[in-house]
């Protein structure tokens, strides 16, 4: 791969429930509009299409209210680019799909952002794995989740990473959802068990708050969830998902 070529990154694991699809969209809104870097996201969750579902939502409730509408516009102006492309694809078709729009767009992609569903077993999904560059998984201290969690980054990293048929450079595994009464002690257990296994962790712990869980709704001043705006100032402190941001574009050296 060229300097000059997209990065293909998912937020991915095979348990639903984890926060995938909110912080693809989350990554994809701050990255674009607030970073400055140009993204596409392909949305592979067949059946549901869950963030072409929201972008239309948005749009909805952008030209319904005056106030939205105009911020939005002046948002054109101030980064000169629209609002980010989102294409449906199943996942067997997703990585053809990217490759073709950004070839015969008018515009430089800089990173891909693909949603992809919640299980390996869903057709297409380790083909389009494989031709990643990069898989960020959010993992939770609940137990049911955090097996299957290492369980798709364990068969990721065994079949994939440093294999000559994938293009894959790394799967990193991150805490969402910490709850701040939940025992230090806890991370402590679970973080030498992620080490043991050879697994990544990164550094930044995604509180457990409402916001993750709050979409732009009519009349919303600050904005965290949306596809068309990035996190408010307000709303973005003490998520810690900026950090979260800064730490993998160490990681992926854009």
């Amino acid at each position: 791969m060229t300097r000059n070529e997209p990065l293909f990154i998912a937020f991915s694991t095979q348990k639903g429930g984890a926060g995938k699809s909110v912080f693809t969209t989350l990554a994809a809104s701050f990255l674009h509009y607030q970073r400055g870097y140009n993204i596409l996201v392909i949305d592979c969750d067949e059946g549901q299409y869950s963030l072409h579902r929201m972008r239309e939502r948005d749009m909805e409730i952008v030209e319904s209210d005056p106030i939205l509408e105009r911020k939005f516009g002046e948002q054109i102006v101030v980064t000169n680019k629209p609002a980010y492309t989102i294409l449906c694809s199943p996942p067997n078709q997703a990585i053809t799909l990217a490759r073709s729009f950004i070839e015969q767009g008018d515009h430089k992609i800089d990173i891909v952002l693909f949603d992809l569903p919640g299980t390996v077993n869903s057709r297409g999904v380790m083909q389009c794995v494989s031709e990643l560059d990069y898989i960020f998984t959010p993992i939770t201290s609940d137990k049911i989740v955090l097996e299957s969690s290492l369980a798709f980054a364990l068969a990721v990293r065994d079949l994939l990473i440093n294999s000559d048929s994938s293009q894959l450079k790394g799967l990193y595994l991150y805490w969402n959802m910490v709850d701040a009464r939940e025992r230090t002690a806890l991370y402590d257990t679970y973080d030498e068990i992620i080490n043991d296994l050879g697994l990544s962790l990164l550094h930044t712990h995604i509180p457990d708050t409402k916001r993750y869980r709050k979409e732009m709704t009519k009349g919303s001043r600050d904005v965290f969830r949306s596809t068309l705006f990035p996190c408010s100032r307000r709303m973005l402190k003490g998520s810690r998902f900026d950090e979260l941001i800064d730490e993998i574009l160490q990681i992926i050296k854009l």
